[in-house]
């Protein structure tokens, strides 16, 4: 009679919905990191719009939800080791900086070694999205690495931060410029000795001496408070550089629901959309910041810019030729990247795919 009872009042609990829920949610655990903290743009829009858009979405579809750990500025994976510690598995996801990372990303360096292209921040990711799904090396780059690509960031333009005013090429001679990665190359034949460093450290090596100034952007400079130690800030314009992207590590997406994937695709592309509008934007005003907190701002003239741009040896050519020699398509993707750049209404300073 109770087990009777008890199938009844089963049958009538399922029959008003107070049962069990037929589908319950899945709940994935996703841990985030980065080498940078979130002061730096790129990695505050992963913490404050990638992820909570990420889980709104999700939620709307009522099936999944994330639970988060997020791991900044290097809590979990260094700067530079970004790749390896999301290919490995130690974090999930997070930003992939490629710039510090040449040896595993040389193709998506391009911009580094085409200077004095463009201003345009969007111009520069849209340019370089397209190539990573046109020409297949570029793409592979990251799947080789046991990554998945989601959405990419190209930084605010490339100035002079110096500790003495700039007014042509030549006030460089004999100074010491830390230059990241690739940009050093933007020093040859100016006189200048570059010296290696990240945002991490330019304030200390520009206060201690280790070098006289720094080559960077905006949002960088102002987060790491570059122009404390460097107010003598000179508009250049080397152009807007990519830098990296966002990037889950592989087998965990592959085992993720289809749902999931395309939710994580789809903020990832619009997270490549709303860093470039932010970037802009907040780059123009922390010029604005600086110069109000002392910094004394100037602009190159236009006729010393193309001087410098004219002064590097061909420092993109040979980019490419070393891509060629390692067997990779060295000369598609410099053509790809200055015809990508001139199409969408661009004028480079330089044309380095021609000479």
């Amino acid at each position: 009679m109770m087990t009777r009872r008890l199938i009844a009042t089963a049958a009538l609990l399922a029959a008003a919905g107070l049962g069990a829920p037929a589908h319950a949610q899945q709940n994935i655990r996703l841990t985030a990191a980065a080498g940078h903290p979130p002061v730096f743009l790129w990695v505050k829009l992963v913490d404050e719009f990638f992820i909570p858009e990420v889980d709104k979405r999700l939620a709307a579809g009522g099936k999944h939800t994330i639970e988060w750990t997020r791991a900044w500025g290097g809590t979990l994976i260094k700067l530079g080791a970004e790749s390896k510690g999301i290919g490995d598995g130690v974090a999930d996801l997070g930003f992939v900086s490629t710039i510090f990372e040449a040896a595993k990303f040389p193709m998506q360096n391009v911009s580094y070694y085409a200077p004095f292209g463009t201003d345009d921040i969007g111009i520069v990711t849209r340019v370089v999205n397209d190539m990573q799904n046109r020409i297949p090396a570029m793409g592979q780059a990251w799947s080789k690495n046991n990554l998945v690509y989601l959405g990419g960031a190209a930084l605010d333009a490339y100035h002079l931060w110096t500790s003495f005013p700039v007014k042509s090429v030549d006030d460089l001679k004999g100074r010491k410029i830390t230059a990241p990665g690739p940009s050093a190359n933007w020093i040859k034949g100016t006189g200048a000795v570059a010296v290696a460093g990240n945002l991490n450290t330019y304030y200390e090596d520009i206060k201690s001496g280790v070098s006289n100034g720094v080559i960077t952007f905006a949002t960088g400079a102002w987060g790491a408070k570059v122009h404390e130690v460097a107010p003598y800030i000179t508009k250049v314009n080397f152009g807007a550089q990519y830098a990296g992207g966002i990037a889950i590590n592989k087998p965990r997406f592959d085992k993720l629901p289809p749902e999931v994937q395309k939710v994580l695709r789809e903020v990832g592309a619009e997270y490549s959309q709303r860093f470039a509008a932010a970037q802009a934007q907040a780059a123009a005003a922390l010029l604005k910041k600086a110069e109000e907190a002392g910094a004394k701002l100037s602009e190159l003239p236009a006729a010393e810019r193309k001087r410098w741009a004219d002064t590097l040896p061909p420092i993109a050519k040979t980019f490419a030729a070393d891509l060629q020699g390692k067997g990779l398509p060295g000369d598609q993707v410099l053509h790809g990247f200055m015809d990508g750049l001139k199409q969408a209404g661009a004028q480079p300073a330089r044309d380095w795919a021609g000479k």
